[in-house]
């Protein structure tokens, strides 16, 4: 799952942009970044993935060099109640893990994108860029929305600066007089989050679709016509959730890494849910929601509280749980790309997960509430067996760790083996996903990507349960280029 959030969930830092010199465009930079990558014949993500395979393949041979050490470990383990349980209880989370990709893959077979209809078809709609530190991006954003082939007749545009500190105003103001009256634009008094942004919005637009888009994203011409066309031949669907794409995975490492995983999480797993009509995340870089909808639930929405405390995080998630609650369908369009700006930085990357995390935890205990109820009509088991598997990852949460700890200081180069030819085995699925739907070469990223999460992310999930209660944004801090870039 992946639960946006502000900036499209991510770091400030990694989503303002200031060009060389001669380049004055995302994609003009992107472009750029491509061709100094094709100048390297060795980059880092060379090197990760030759790490990643002398990793996995040193593995496989301490396996086999230490086979006999490992099968009397094995045995020893196997002669007492708790070694037992232990090894019945892996096979079991292993099968499991199993038997639930296999069930997506069936469903992934079963999904198919909305194709878009005619301009006669698609309905009025409203897009609602919230913007906090974005700086130049912010005019990206709003250039590529205004380009979209969508009727300009059916389409209003609104930007809301959420009290920023450096100069995105000056960039919405920018874009309004090169628009005029296809966008409105305002701001906040004060900073109060993504989420009061975007209620303002809502109370603003007009739109019999809303759609929210993320300050430090850029869409395609065929964006828009494609993620609203659901709601012209699904008169249950109720919501739409866009297919999210790495904008700067030429810049760095990590959103190299976060490409495929982006990739897999969106194309794979979203596919799956939309095939049952419950996905359970619509994206805050890319969303569509029906308006009638969202104003029966935005009291209760701008009010969200968890433990006592105001919710000012997984906006995103929660408007989706409350619109499958009034038993509409919520579907995936794999043809309505969003391509947007993820970390750079190993920090404001954990940051995001944590985000990410506690707003899981939250919002899973919130559909636990009425999704084993009668919500809907039709069936609703694939619906159920999707959140238990959220839960299942949630509960072992705890347990695994200390098994992990324990493995560690007892026998160390059991776990290590272990854990790194499992890495290669569930990251193999996702290489072969993207291979064939993307890139060969950049699909061996799932590997170094896996190993990265597991030796040091692996605490995330732990942490977000112990402080779910927690609110904050965590990365909203004011880039460090401030207002030079207006300067520049």
């Amino acid at each position: 799952m992946m639960n946006s959030s502000y900036h499209n969930s991510k770091a400030p830092g990694t989503s303002k942009t200031v060009y060389p010199p001669g380049i004055h465009t995302l994609r003009e930079y992107k472009e750029e970044k491509q061709r100094e990558t094709k100048k390297s014949p060795i980059s880092s993500h060379h090197l990760a993935i030759a790490g990643a395979f002398v990793l996995m393949i040193g593995a496989v041979l301490l396996t086999m060099m230490l086979q006999p050490y490992f099968e009397e470990i094995h045995l020893k383990r196997m002669s007492s109640d708790w070694g037992v349980a232990l090894n019945t209880l892996a096979i079991v989370l292993i099968a499991a893990k199993v038997c639930f990709l296999i069930y997506l893959l069936v469903l992934y077979l079963r999904y198919k994108p909305v194709v878009s209809v005619s301009d006669d078809a698609l309905p009025s709609c409203t897009v609602i860029v919230p913007a906090y530190n974005e700086g130049q991006l912010v005019w990206e954003t709003l250039m590529s929305l205004a380009g979209s082939d969508y009727p300009q007749e059916k389409l209003q545009l609104i930007a809301i600066d959420d009290g920023s500190k450096d100069d995105t105003w000056y960039w919405m103001k920018k874009a309004k007089e090169t628009l005029g009256d296809r966008l409105s634009v305002y701001q906040q008094p004060r900073n109060q989050g993504k989420r009061h942004a975007l209620y303002r919005g809502f109370q603003i637009g007009t739109g019999d679709v809303f759609v929210t888009v993320d300050s430090d994203s850029v869409v395609k011409k065929d964006t828009l016509r494609n993620l609203v066309s659901p709601f012209a031949v699904n008169e249950r669907c109720g919501a739409v959730a866009g297919n999210v794409r790495v904008l700067n995975d030429k810049k760095a490492l990590i959103p190299k890494m976060l490409n495929v995983s982006f990739a897999f999480s969106f194309e794979f797993v979203r596919s799956a849910q939309s095939s049952l009509g419950s996905v359970f995340c619509t994206p805050g870089a890319l969303a569509a929601y029906r308006r009638d909808l969202v104003m029966n639930c935005l009291p209760e929405w701008i009010e969200q509280r968890f433990m006592g405390r105001v919710s000012d995080i997984g906006e995103d998630r929660a408007i989706t749980n409350m619109i499958l609650k009034q038993g509409y369908e919520v579907v995936f369009q794999r043809n309505a790309c969003v391509y947007t700006n993820t970390p750079e930085r190993f920090r404001n990357l954990y940051k995001m997960f944590i985000r990410w995390e506690r707003s899981n935890v939250r919002e899973n205990i919130m559909m636990s509430k009425f999704a084993f109820g009668d919500f809907r009509e039709g069936p609703k088991t694939g619906t159920r067996i999707l959140l238990l598997n959220q839960w299942l990852k949630i509960l072992m949460a705890y347990p695994a760790t200390l098994v992990m700890f324990y493995l560690i200081c007892t026998y160390p180069l059991l776990f290590l083996s272990g854990t790194l030819i499992g890495i290669f085995i569930f990251s193999s699925v996702q290489m072969f996903f993207y291979a064939r739907k993307h890139n060969l070469a950049e699909s061996l990223m799932a590997y170094p990507y896996s190993i990265f999460y597991a030796f040091t992310l692996f605490w995330i999930t732990p942490y977000a349960i112990a402080t779910a209660a927690k609110s904050g944004w965590l990365t909203r801090e004011l880039p460090e280029s401030g207002m030079a870039q207006r300067a520049a």
